[in-house]
């Protein structure tokens, strides 16, 4: 009861003191500042808004923040995080929508937490009742000490990418997934049936995809009668050609893209189509 009584004061002095400062017309920067960042993920996007507290000499994963208790996963309000499609967070499905995100420190293993949340201050009113899933993940020991608490992605590919925070000398990476290859597969289906077809599109997903290579380079010729001066369709087909293994054919292209590529003065082009050539005649 007691400990009950003190969150509510804190949390209503915190907001009052807020709502004085507005009234006031001051302004005072926050000694945790807020970030919000986006990543562009599969055919969505994913977005996080925190408040990143500093150590200031102080032990943290272990001390201001004690292992086995819900962190709000940053300082001020618990730290949120939108998915605007389907994903997989640690191999488990997650439907698009607006969660908040704590978590639970361990010394040797971590409980990641997506939680229904109520755009609630700190951890106090969370709910494990309202939690959405919870992932194990190991923590890492980082060289260099993080002075400013850290989220960010990395190693970013359309499919999958790596979900990391960091701070003092503890770093935390979640695997992220999302699968949209039956939505493009059935968006070039549909667009093929229209007046104006994706076809430089179209043969870029399936080079990129593995698909069918003999689909793809029929899309990338058809691209290239429409627009027989771009250097850039005749490096798409360039490189279908390579990849399916006609490297005679790839040769060509590469040579045709060089002078395209050279007509308009486009260097990047030139040294790509050049490249392709190289390969082209290993």
């Amino acid at each position: 009861m007691k400990k009950t009584l003190t969150t509510v004061l804190f949390i209503a002095l915190a907001v009052s003191l807020q709502s004085e400062l507005k009234a006031q017309g001051l302004k005072m920067p926050q000694p945790s500042s807020g970030q919000t960042i986006s990543q562009d993920f599969g055919l969505g996007k994913v977005t996080i808004s925190y408040s990143r507290p500093n150590t200031k000499g102080r032990k943290i994963f272990g001390g201001l923040e004690p292992y086995g208790s819900v962190w709000r996963t940053g300082a001020n309000s618990a730290t949120t995080i939108a998915f605007t499609e389907a994903v997989k967070i640690g191999g488990k499905d997650l439907a698009a929508g607006e969660y908040e995100l704590f978590t639970i420190p361990g010394e040797s293993e971590w409980t990641v937490i997506i939680n229904k949340g109520s755009k609630q201050w700190g951890a106090y009113e969370y709910k494990e009742s309202d939690d959405i899933l919870r992932i194990k993940v190991k923590p890492t020991k980082l060289k260099e000490k993080v002075e400013t608490f850290t989220i960010q992605f990395a190693d970013v590919y359309p499919a999958t990418a790596k979900l990391q925070l960091m701070w003092e000398n503890t770093a935390l990476t979640v695997d992220l997934t999302t699968d949209f290859d039956a939505k493009v597969m059935a968006g070039i289906d549909e667009a093929m049936k229209g007046d104006k077809k994706p076809y430089f599109q179209a043969a870029y997903y399936y080079l990129e995809s593995g698909k069918d290579l003999s689909k793809a380079l029929e899309w990338a010729t058809a691209a290239e009668t429409a627009d027989p001066k771009a250097p850039w369709v005749k490096l798409l087909k360039g490189r279908v050609q390579l990849k399916s293994g006609d490297k005679k054919g790839a040769a060509a292209t590469a040579e045709e893209g060089i002078k395209l590529a050279t007509e308009i003065k486009n260097p990047e082009y030139i040294r790509l189509h050049t490249g392709l050539l190289a390969e082209a005649k290993k």
